[in-house]
């Protein structure tokens, strides 16, 4: 006999609620909690490898793990930031684990998409996220960033419902865990006054926000603004800049994007999470240093404007 969608993920959700109920978000990084001092924690800055994948096939970077660790400790960074693809295999746990300990660089999270919006996928897109979530605790990982997926036409009342249905199960099992989900943002989230991503907080008001800044401006959408808007939820950002004719820059502080008023922003609405550096180059374009030096080069202009 069939199973029951809602069914299945209503009770799955109740189960990993009472779980979470017992769990202390306190474990997640022992890295992380020592930063905390005189009531002000650190924030982290790591980096997260998508600038690699996009020259890799079928965007897998598992291949490349030890480069891409190498790389990021090099340039100074806090952590590292995974995609989901990388904590699939069986021995991913194994493997990470290894690598975060040669290069002393601890995995934030991880980015997670898939299709939440379409009921017919529930079942397989819950389960993929069970294995990427249990992975991720197992190499010591605290956030997990959710990007909702992307209809063919503008969502419906019954398309956003469903995705708040899967979204609720997929931060209650995050929660069993001691990681915090964020809901990490393209430019369809945000495009069209924030159409899909109000369709979201309209059912889950308290959701945490996870936005990429270079998104929402290509979104239309001023980050600034953003931030003040939602500051109190937001949990984790993703960094990137672009020059003023909208190419994407080789490394931060070679675009024109105003972090100055950024970096003022989060610290009116007292921002105290984690943020990333997500380079990005356009298909075209050749780039004229190592991506080390390029992530170096960016965790140096974050620490100079943002002050992290």
């Amino acid at each position: 006999m069939a199973l029951d969608r809602r069914g299945f993920l209503g009770s799955t959700a109740r189960g990993l609620f009472a779980a979470a109920a017992g769990v202390s978000l306190s474990r997640i990084c022992s890295g992380k909690e020592k930063t905390e001092s005189a009531g002000k924690k650190k924030i982290i800055v790591g980096a997260h490898p998508w600038v690699y994948a996009a020259t890799q096939p079928k965007n897998e970077i598992y291949p490349i793990l030890d480069r891409i660790f190498a790389d990021m400790s090099y340039a100074g960074l806090d952590g590292i930031e995974l995609m989901h693809t990388a904590l699939r295999p069986a021995d991913s746990v194994e493997t990470i684990r290894a690598l975060s300990r040669k290069y002393s660089l601890p995995v934030i999270g991880t980015s997670f998409g898939g299709d939440l919006w379409d009921r017919a996928q529930h079942e397989t897109v819950f389960q993929d996220a069970r294995t990427v979530v249990d992975h991720l605790a197992g190499v010591g990982g605290w956030t997990f960033g959710v990007s909702v997926g992307k209809a063919p036409q503008p969502k419906t009342p019954a398309q956003f419902d469903a995705q708040a249905e899967l979204l609720r199960g997929i931060i209650a099992l995050c929660q069993s865990r001691g990681i915090v989900l964020n809901l990490h943002n393209h430019t369809y989230e945000v495009e069209n006054g924030l159409r899909d991503l109000k369709g979201t907080l309209a059912r889950i008001p308290d959701v945490k926000l996870g936005p990429d800044l270079n998104w929402l401006l290509r979104g239309g959408v001023d980050p600034v603004s953003f931030i003040k808007t939602y500051g109190s939820q937001i949990v984790f950002l993703h960094l990137r800049d672009q020059k003023a004719d909208g190419k994407w820059s080789e490394a931060m502080g070679e675009g024109n994007m105003d972090y100055a008023a950024i970096g003022k922003a989060l610290q009116e609405v007292k921002f105290s999470g984690d943020a990333v550096i997500e380079l990005a180059h356009e298909g075209n374009f050749k780039p004229t240093r190592p991506l080390r030096e390029s992530l170096k080069m960016s965790r140096a202009y974050v620490k100079q404007t943002l002050g992290f």
